[in-house]
């Protein structure tokens, strides 16, 4: 049985966002954000990867928001 190899991982960043980018054995990196616990998406390019990973890091933001929110009247009611 052949060994897999180990994926590619790149860290890059645009001065503003850090992310991880590990290629599969496709066309795609898996795009982490080492400051943003929890962000994880997909992109087939770095351009794209800073792009989707903006509009997750807004989607948990707009999700942490909502369940805080939730939390607070369930804990004061």
């Amino acid at each position: 049985m052949a060994k897999k190899a180990k994926p590619t991982t790149y860290v890059v960043s645009d001065g503003d966002l850090v992310l991880h980018l590990t290629k599969d054995e496709g066309k795609w990196y898996c795009v982490t954000a080492p400051f943003h616990e929890g962000m994880v998406t997909q992109a087939r390019s770095i351009e794209e990867a800073f792009e989707m990973a903006r509009d997750a890091i807004e989607g948990l933001r707009e999700a942490r928001d909502k369940y805080e929110k939730a939390l607070r009247v369930t804990l004061a009611g």
